[in-house]
């Protein structure tokens, strides 16, 4: 079903330093999400408070700072300071050979596979488990797409670009990359820094929306690694935790899909298919996520810029990348993909809207596997808008983050115990994730414990017993030679 679109603006008036500003709850949320602290505690002038799904957002004070003056005063704010960007991604196997290895990093993660506390010693076999399972699948992906990933090489050309546009804006940084489950890894990013002395530092997840699953397992990650280090307690720092309603971010989208339905016969009749990566609907209903909201703002943000150019195709979005039995985000790409077919639609133009690079969910799952998929099930004309990559607009976008950031890089904790809490800046994502990372409250198992009754709990385990007895039941007729299927004659007699 497309997305119904928003009938009416709300306007809303702030106060910051007896400043007034007037917003638009459907306008430009231009400026980014910062957060950092100061002595007294945590302090939150420049934060989009998120609520509930499609409350508004307060607009932050650095919406005041124009480009102008931001280039003017971008000295001042580095001074003799040595600043350095740290770009978080998750990473991807460069060659067939990585491929197990970097499942094994991925399903260890607590984050992606959630197992209850009495189990959790479990976790690393599991992993490994289900990592030699989905291997040769997996490898078979990979070697589609040229032998590996080319995550790490366009992140690296994505930071490189990031590094000189700062410095076009007078800010000489540093710009580092630490990916979550392989090369080079957080861990690897943290030493370098430490290596040439950086002295603030801004963090900026690759992942325009939040989630706890991706943005959340990196900061999660990075803050352990800050509690055992003394020189990174006193680092001054700041993280960005989502950025996908900045203007030169949406306007370098809508510049993607602007360009790829010219390539249509007739450009109007297309169906705009946004697939964004899927996170278990646990995650948004019991923990707190804000991804599906940020998601479904995210895209209302790119169709008013396509409507400011006259461009007004149906639209719609689905969620992709499903593993396991547990309940996703809906609707599935793949499903909604079926769906349109039989509705008639000929024509349809997948964007990749959670994805800033090329890799394995875009150029396999999206271009070989949904396209193959589309055109079975009647849609005659296919397209994809490519991700933005090292796309100008959207990088110097990226670097106007960072400076913006750098007024509230300064306002750390000088107290080692108060430096010790929680990185995860606690004004901007307190509201999502209170009962993950503030509370440090562990994630809601996807099915509950135990609920009685005719429950989806109660079915789940009563299936899993059933299958427990039916298994131990096997190993005792084998064994022992004796039971009722030798009895019924199922299996042979023997002693």
């Amino acid at each position: 079903m497309p997305l119904p679109r928003p009938t009416c603006a709300t306007q809303m008036f702030h106060h910051y330093s007896g400043v007034q500003m007037e917003a638009s709850g459907r306008s430009y949320i231009p400026k980014n999400f910062v957060v950092s602290r100061y002595n007294s505690g945590w302090f939150e002038p420049t934060s989009l408070v998120w609520k509930r799904p499609f409350e508004k957002y307060s607009l932050s004070l650095g919406a005041l700072m124009t480009s102008k003056s931001q280039e003017a005063s971008s000295k001042s704010l580095v001074g003799e300071e040595k600043v350095g960007v740290l770009l978080l991604n998750l990473g991807g196997p460069e060659t067939l050979e990585d491929v197990q290895p970097f499942l094994f990093n991925l399903f260890a993660d607590p984050d992606i596979i959630r197992l209850p506390r009495l189990f959790r010693f479990l976790q690393k076999p599991l992993a490994q488990f289900i990592s030699v399972l989905r291997a040769p699948k997996s490898k078979e992906g990979y070697a589609s797409i040229g032998g590996g990933s080319p995550l790490r090489r366009i992140t690296d050309a994505q930071a490189e670009e990031l590094r000189k546009f700062l410095n076009a804006k007078n800010v000489p940084a540093k710009v580092y990359v630490g990916m979550r489950y392989w090369h080079p890894f957080t861990e690897e990013a943290i030493e370098q820094i430490k290596r040439d002395g950086i002295t603030k530092l801004v963090v900026l997840p690759l992942y325009p929306q939040f989630s706890i699953s991706t943005s959340g397992s990196s900061l999660r990650l990075l803050e352990s690694i800050f509690k055992e280090d003394e020189y990174l307690v006193n680092m001054q720092h700041t993280v960005i935790p989502s950025w996908y309603q900045r203007e030169g971010y949406i306007k370098a989208m809508a510049n993607l899909i602007d360009k790829e339905l010219q390539k249509f016969e007739c450009p109007e009749k297309v169906m705009i298919f946004f697939s964004a990566h899927g996170v278990p609907l646990a995650y948004v209903e019991e923990a707190g996520d804000p991804y599906k909201a940020e998601m479904e703002e995210c895209v209302d943000l790119i169709m008013e810029e396509l409507e400011k150019r006259k461009i007004n195709n149906p639209y719609t979005l689905a969620y992709q990348s499903r593993v396991g039995p547990v309940e996703w985000l809906k609707p599935y790409t793949d499903e909604t993909i079926v769906e349109l077919g039989q509705k008639g639609i000929k024509s349809l133009l997948a964007v990749p809207i959670s994805f800033v690079s090329e890799h394995i969910e875009t150029l396999e799952e999206i271009d070989v596997e949904y396209k193959e998929l589309a055109l079975k099930s009647g849609i005659e004309k296919w397209g994809r808008v490519p991700a933005l990559g090292c796309e100008p607009t959207f990088i110097s976008d990226l670097a106007d983050a960072v400076i913006e950031s750098l007024p509230y890089v300064g306002a750390m904790a000088v107290s080692n115990l108060e430096a010790r809490q929680s990185l995860v800046p606690l004004g901007s994502v307190e509201e999502l994730l209170a009962a993950y990372d503030s509370q440090r409250r562990e994630l809601p198992p996807p099915v509950t414990v135990w609920e009685w009754g005719w429950t989806k709990s109660a079915e789940t385990w009563n299936g899993r017993a059933a299958m427990l007895a039916v298994l131990v039941l096997l190993v005792l007729e084998v064994t022992t030679g004796e039971g009722f299927l030798h009895q019924w004659g199922i299996l042979p007699l023997f002693r």
